[in-house]
């Protein structure tokens, strides 16, 4: 029987697919690693476009914040104008009527009486005055209330002064309101 040694082949030949493993387990593990590098590289780059993105976003959104105040504060701009412009159409609409007012005060002042004080909250008017008697302050009373411009006198308080043993005055405070005659009748139904 002849003596044949295969050890060596079969220990070549495991070698050999040793070799081939070691060669397939680096390349696999190489590209594996190629695989990962990559994937991060995408991932990175896929972050910093997004990242971009949203600062865009960010810029647009002040910038359209930056707008809308500005949009906001000529709305209150707008209104305070608008506001001033009635304010103003109602000062030119109202300005006759003061005028009217104080005709109407002149004529409704009997003789004896005078006013030492006028002051307009509204529509309604306080006056402060003295008078030769209380008849006079009556007389008064019933001119206003008579006026188509005054309505609705209202005598607060009237005060007998002697300033010295021959004059003698009433003063008196009395309240009225101010109204025009169109507009009452264009209230009722």
């Amino acid at each position: 029987m002849a003596r044949i040694n295969l050890l060596p082949w079969r220990e070549q030949l495991r070698e050999e697919r040793k070799q081939r493993f070691l060669a397939t387990l680096g390349a696999v593990l190489l590209g594996g690693a190629a695989l990962i590098f990559l994937g991060d590289q995408y991932f990175e780059s896929s972050i910093e476009r997004q990242n971009a993105r949203n600062e865009f976003v960010r810029k647009e959104i002040a910038v359209l914040d930056a707008r809308i105040a500005e949009i906001k504060e000529l709305k209150e701009r707008r209104q305070q104008l608008l506001e001033r412009m009635k304010i103003i159409q109602d000062l030119q609409g109202n300005r006759p009527i003061i005028g009217r007012v104080f005709d109407q005060m002149v004529r409704t002042l009997p003789d004896g009486v005078y006013f030492t004080g006028l002051k307009m909250t509204g529509k309604n008017i306080a006056i402060v005055g003295a008078a030769e008697s209380n008849n006079r302050v009556s007389n008064l009373m019933r001119n206003l209330d008579g006026s188509d411009w005054l309505q609705a006198p209202n005598l607060t308080e009237v005060k007998a002064v002697t300033s010295g043993a021959v004059d003698q005055a009433n003063v008196f405070q009395l309240t009225v309101q101010q109204t025009q005659p169109g507009a009452a009748e264009g209230a009722k139904p």
